[in-house]
């Protein structure tokens, strides 16, 4: 007799799980059975910016595979049908069909749970007036356009200034809107050192982005219609004809945490190294709902990214299939933008290498894209963080312009490979005028991080 393999989320760790098994057992050998509450399967939820912005025409581009192209490789994929409880002793999870109201239980012999996250709403006063957005999924990029067609005001406000605010920002920028950004920290990107995200802030100004720090939202103003016409802090009101809310995610556990699966600090499920769940042999979960290690601080942390969502699914999926595969950890690699600036960051912030009880050093330069003397270079500010006694890389944040962001890769693989800012110097980096200094940007702070080693002793 065959196994049945559940699944609960249709998107980038699900399917990736679903799709993997599919490929290493048939449907005589596993039948698996998909659940998703949304309209939508593997879709791209970090392409929603450049579909509102005008970058990305169409929202189907952003749909990696359709539940029809899911069911023509034997993957029972049931949309609009959400999982309302597992019962792990019993092996089966009761679903509800979002359409009908109908309940029924499916049995499992193996459960993948990829229940994703859900975005921080805080619990403001007319948070959810009409003309108030937050951007998570498909059907939220749709319903944020339909509002900026119907709306005649250019007035835009967005709260918070991560990845997705900022972002959001540029999106709001193109289409002609006035935008300001109401951030609780002082500075943006909160995932950089606060010099780091001055440079970010500055340029946001510069760009007519409007950005106020310390500003918490205290509540949002309506008008006679219902309709959202200010956002409140406790020092100004903002006017605003649309609100896009930015305020980051938490791992979507409710679930998991019903049927009394093990969570860690930040509320996401705890998995092994194969990403089975702790303590059970026949489940596994991955994606934005799951804690991972970091690499780098030996501590488990919460990364909402599609890079690891989608390999989460290919480790489950392989040894649900009868494989074996797993997933070491992370360093916290990250890039983004707002307009031209680019910006990313690797390993440890000064804060988080604070937290964890390491001696460190940090040390900032300024360089250029590309040789100075060739045409386009642009500038570009690295600020390195190693650890005092051993030297070893803890973390990098670049911010510049063209040429910048993807630099960061290069201090992703010296972190996972544990190495030291000496040993980096000695990369062989390719050089030559259009794309590189005689001496890269990252390679320039290495050796001034290996100085700053030595200075300290």
């Amino acid at each position: 007799m065959s196994e049945r393999l559940v699944v609960i989320g249709g998107d980038a760790a699900g399917m990736s799980a679903a799709s993997q098994a599919r490929r290493l057992k048939g449907a005589g050998e596993l039948e698996i059975v998909a659940f998703e509450r949304g309209h939508f399967s593997s879709f791209s939820a970090c392409g929603i910016p450049y579909w509102v912005g005008g970058d990305v025409a169409e929202r189907d581009e952003l749909i990696a595979r359709t539940p029809e192209e899911h069911r023509a490789r034997d993957i029972d994929l049931r949309m609009r049908t959400e999982v309302v409880e597992i019962d792990v002793p019993g092996q089966r999870v009761r679903t509800r069909d979002l359409e009908s109201g109908s309940e029924a239980w499916t049995g499992f012999d193996k459960l993948v749970i990829a229940t994703g996250a859900r975005p921080m709403r805080p619990p403001l006063p007319g948070i959810d007036a009409p003309g108030v957005h937050g951007v998570q999924t498909l059907d939220d990029g749709q319903a944020l356009l339909d509002s900026l067609a119907r709306t005649e005001g250019r007035r835009a406000v967005v709260v918070g200034a991560g990845y997705i605010g900022v972002e959001m920002a540029e999106a709001l920028l193109n289409r002609g809107y006035e935008v300001t950004v109401l951030n609780r920290g002082e500075q943006p990107m909160a995932t950089l050192d606060p010099d780091m995200g001055r440079l970010v802030h500055r340029v946001m100004d510069g760009l007519g982005i409007r950005t106020v720090g310390s500003s918490p939202v205290t509540k949002i103003l309506t008008g006679e219609d219902g309709r959202v016409r200010a956002v409140a802090t406790r020092d100004a009101e903002y006017p605003a004809d649309v609100v896009v809310l930015g305020t980051g995610v938490v791992p979507e556990t409710r679930l998991a945490e019903k049927a009394g699966l093990p969570l860690g600090t930040y509320g996401g499920l705890l998995t092994d190294l194969a990403m089975r769940v702790r303590g059970h042999e026949n489940i596994w979960a991955g994606g934005d709902c799951v804690e991972v290690l970091d690499l780098v601080s030996g501590r488990e942390r919460h990364i909402a990214l599609g890079t690891h969502a989608n390999k989460h699914g290919q480790v489950i999926g392989s040894n649900v299939g009868g494989g074996y595969a797993t997933f070491p950890g992370v360093v916290g690699t990250a890039v983004s933008k707002v307009c031209d600036l680019e910006i990313a960051r690797t390993g440890l912030r000064e804060k988080d290498a604070r937290e964890v009880g390491l001696r460190y050093v940090a040390v900032t330069i300024e360089s250029t894209s590309r040789a100075g003397y060739y045409p386009g270079a642009a500038p570009m500010t690295v600020k390195m963080l190693a650890e005092r006694r051993t030297g070893r890389l803890l973390g990098v944040q670049i911010v510049g312009r063209e040429g910048a962001a993807k630099r960061v890769d290069i201090a992703a693989v010296a972190l996972t490979a544990g190495m030291t800012v000496e040993q980096m110097t000695a990369l062989d980096l390719g050089y030559a005028p259009p794309f590189s200094p005689v001496w890269d940007p990252v390679l320039i702070a290495a050796r001034k991080a290996v100085a700053a080693v030595r200075a300290a002793g």
